[in-house]
C-alpha cells in the first residue's frame, strides 16, 4: 500500500503532560476521551482526528503547532487526502513523510496511519490518524480495531456537527431576537424624538390618493385625532391660495425624479381659520417599474417664528435704507432655462444703483451681472440660484459686487421662484444694498471687541481669544503658548508730571511697539489701565522671554516725546507657559500676572517666568 499524504486542516491543543496533544474548547470531550483510549490501545506517541476540508471547523484529540504545520506542509505539498486505510510503517521509506514528520520533532516520528472517517451518506469527513517515533506495523486485529475506532469517532464527529448546526441556529435565532428588540428601542426613541420636537408626521399613497397625519401633525394645526380626514383633495384646501399652486408644482417635481427630494415652505390654514407658515419636507419611498411613485413619506415643521423673524429682518434692512437714504433697490423677474441661460425680462430702475446697469442691457442676456460680482462670491451667487431652481426654494444671499463708479457694495437678493412649461423658471423679487448695515454690523463689532484709546483687543476679546488658544491646545496637542503680562512702570507719575493727554500718548505708543512684535495669529490686548497681555501661538518661555527683551529695547531706543523732553518709559514683564493641561484661560492669566507682580517687586523694567 503506498503512502498518502494525511489532511492538514488540524487545529490542535494539548491536554497530555508532554505536550503532543492541545485540548480545543469546543472540541467535544467524548470525542477526546475516545482518542486518549486508542492511545493507550495501540500504543503509540499520540492518536488525534483531522478535520476534512468541510468540516474545519471540529476537531478531537489534536496535535501541537509545530507537527500541525508539518503536516499542513506535506498536504500543500500533496494535494491528496487519504481515502483509504492507510499505514505507513516506517516513513524513512517514504521521503516526503521523513522530511515533513522530521522537522517537527527533535526526536523523529518513523510510524503513521490514517483511516477515514465517513459520515452516514458515505462522505469522507475526516481522518482518525496514529503517530508514533519507533516503526512498527498494524496486525490484521489491530486494522480490525482501528476500523472500529474509526467508526466510533465519525459517529461522534456526526453528532458534534449536528449539535454544533444546533447550537448555531439557536445563536442566530437569539441574535435575531436582539436585533428586533434593538430595532423597537429605535422606533420608540424615534418616535419620543419626533413628537419632542413639534414636527408632524406624514403618509402618502400616492396611488390612491390617501394620506395619514401622526397626531403630532395633527395637533400642530389645533386638530383632534379624528378631525382630519384622509383625502389628499382636502389637504390641497388647507393650502393658502397663494401658495398652492408653487407646492403643487414643488410636488409634481418630484413624483417625475427631477429633485431628490420635496422640500417647500409655504402657508397653511389651522383649525381656527388663522395660517401658519410651514417647512414640509418628504422623499418618494418607493416607485414601480416605469418610475412611477407609489409612496411618499415626510415631515412637516412649524416655521411661523422663524419666517416672522425673517420678516422683521427685512423690516430692519429697509429702515437702515431710509435712513441712509439709499434708493430702494431693484425689483426684478429673472427667467433660467434649463440650459442655465439667465436674463432679466423686467428690471426696475433701480438697476442703475444697484448694478449700475440699465434694464435693457440685462433684457436678453444677464452676463453682465455676472460680471460685476465679486470673484470671491461669484461661485456662490451662481450656485445659489441653480439650488434654488432645483428645489424651487426660496432665494436669498448676502453677496458682494465691484462696480465701475461706487467700487464695493453689498448687495442682498429674495426672490421666490416657480416652475414655467419647458422646465423654465422665473423668479420674482427684489435687491437692495446693504452696504450700510454690514459697515454698521463691521463697526459694531469693532467696538465689542477693541480697546478704544489703543486699538488692540479689549480685556473681553482678549480673554476670548485665549480661551479660543486653550481649546485648540487641547483639541490638537500641538506646540505650547506662551502668555506675557506686561505693566508699565511708575505710570501714575507719568500721569501726574506730564498730564493724562501724555499718558494716552504712551499707552497708545506702547500699543504701537506691541503690534510690530506680533505674528500672525498672536493677539495682544489691553487689560486695564496700564497692563497689556500678549498670547503668542506655538511659543516657550524662551521664545517669549525673547520677544520680551525686544519690546523693552523698543521702549528704550524709541522714547515718547513730552514737549522738548523726552518721556521715561520702561515696562516689567511676567511670562508664563500655556499648555493643554490648563484648567481654564483665567488661571493662564492669574500665573503671569504673578510673574509680573515678581517683577515689579523685584526691581521693575525686568522680566520674570512662572
Amino acid at each position: 500500500m503506498s503512502a498518502t499524504p494525511l489532511p492538514a486542516e488540524a487545529q490542535a491543543a494539548s491536554s497530555a503532560p508532554q505536550g503532543v496533544r492541545a485540548t480545543i474548547p469546543e472540541t467535544d470531550l467524548r470525542l477526546d476521551t475516545l482518542m486518549r483510549l486508542a492511545e493507550r490501545y495501540f500504543g503509540v506517541t499520540a492518536a488525534c482526528v483531522i478535520p476534512g476540508e468541510s468540516n474545519g471547523g471540529w476537531s478531537g484529540a489534536g496535535l501541537d503547532a509545530p507537527l500541525r504545520e508539518a503536516l499542513r506542509g506535506l498536504q500543500d505539498a500533496s494535494g491528496a487526502w487519504a481515502s483509504e486505510p492507510l499505514v505507513v510503517a516506517d516513513t524513512n521509506t517514504v521521503p516526503a513523510w521523513r522530511t515533513c514528520l522530521s522537522t517537527a520533532r527533535a526526536l523523529p516520528f518513523r510510524f503513521a496511519a490514517a483511516w477515514p472517517l465517513r459520515d452516514a451518506a458515505g462522505e469522507r469527513i475526516g481522518s482518525l490518524c496514529l503517530i508514533d517515533h519507533a516503526p512498527r506495523d498494524l496486525s490484521d486485529t489491530e486494522r480490525t480495531s482501528l476500523d472500529d475506532f474509526a467508526r466510533l469517532a465519525s459517529a461522534l464527529v456526526g453528532q458534534h456537527a449536528s449539535n454544533a448546526a444546533q447550537r448555531q441556529e439557536a445563536q442566530t435565532e437569539a441574535e435575531a431576537e436582539i436585533e428586533t428588540e434593538a430595532m423597537r428601542a429605535r422606533e420608540r426613541l424615534l418616535t419620543l424624538a419626533i413628537g419632542g420636537s413639534g414636527t408632524g408626521v406624514w403618509d402618502r399613497d400616492v396611488v390612491t390618493g390617501e394620506i395619514r397625519y401622526s397626531t403630532g401633525w395633527k395637533a400642530m394645526l389645533g386638530y383632534t385625532e379624528d378631525e382630519v380626514t384622509n383625502r389628499i383633495e382636502d389637504s390641497y384646501q388647507r393650502l393658502h391660495p397663494d401658495d398652492a399652486d408653487y407646492v403643487k408644482a414643488a410636488m409634481q417635481a418630484h413624483f417625475d425624479g427631477r429633485t431628490e427630494i420635496y422640500e417647500v415652505e409655504h402657508r397653511i390654514r389651522c383649525k381656527d381659520g388663522r395660517y401658519k407658515w410651514i417647512c414640509s419636507r418628504g422623499k418618494v419611498m418607493s416607485r414601480d417599474s416605469e418610475g412611477r411613485a407609489l409612496r411618499m413619506i415626510g415631515t412637516t415643521t412649524d416655521i411661523t417664528s422663524t419666517r416672522e423673524m425673517a420678516e422683521r429682518l427685512r423690516e430692519t434692512v429697509n429702515l437702515i435704507t431710509n435712513l441712509t437714504n439709499e434708493v430702494p433697490g431693484l425689483v426684478f423677474k429673472c427667467r433660467r432655462t434649463p440650459g442655465g441661460h439667465v436674463s432679466f425680462p423686467y428690471a426696475s430702475a433701480g438697476i442703475a444703483e444697484i448694478y449700475e446697469l440699465t434694464p435693457e442691457a440685462v433684457a436678453e442676456d444677464a452676463s453682465c451681472v455676472d460680471a460685476l460680482i465679486h470673484p470671491d462670491d461669484l461661485e456662490i451667487w451662481l450656485a445659489s440660484f441653480a439650488e434654488s431652481a432645483a428645489r424651487l426654494a426660496p432665494w436669498h444671499l448676502e453677496y458682494r459686487v465691484q462696480l465701475p463708479v461706487q467700487g464695493l457694495r453689498w448687495r442682498q437678493g429674495d426672490a421666490k421662484p416657480q416652475r414655467l412649461a419647458g422646465g423654465v423658471t422665473v423668479w420674482h423679487g427684489f435687491i437692495t444694498d446693504v452696504t450700510e448695515r454690514k459697515r454698521i454690523e463691521a463697526e459694531l463689532h469693532e467696538f465689542a471687541t477693541t480697546d478704544g484709546l489703543t486699538g488692540l483687543s479689549n480685556r473681553r476679546h482678549f480673554m476670548a481669544r485665549l480661551e479660543a488658544q486653550l481649546a485648540q491646545l487641547r483639541c490638537t496637542g500641538g506646540p505650547s503658548a506662551a502668555v506675557l503680562m506686561c505693566d508699565l512702570d511708575h505710570f501714575k507719575s507719568i500721569n501726574d508730571r506730564w498730564g493724562h493727554a501724555v499718558g494716552d500718548r504712551a499707552l497708545r505708543h506702547f500699543a504701537d511697539i506691541l503690534r510690530t512684535h506680533l505674528r500672525t495669529g498672536d493677539v495682544a490686548g489691553r487689560i486695564g489701565g496700564e497692563e497689556f497681555a500678549i498670547v503668542l501661538g506655538a511659543a516657550n518661555l524662551e521664545s517669549a522671554r525673547a520677544v520680551g527683551q525686544r519690546i523693552q529695547r523698543c521702549i528704550a531706543e524709541q522714547p515718547l516725546m513730552g514737549g522738548n523732553e523726552p518721556v521715561s518709559l520702561a515696562v516689567s514683564i511676567g511670562i508664563t507657559e500655556m499648555t493643554a493641561v490648563d484648567s481654564s484661560a483665567e488661571m493662564t492669566l492669574s500665573r503671569s500676572d504673578f510673574a509680573l507682580y515678581r517683577a515689579k517687586r523685584n526691581g521693575r523694567n525686568r522680566i520674570e517666568c512662572a
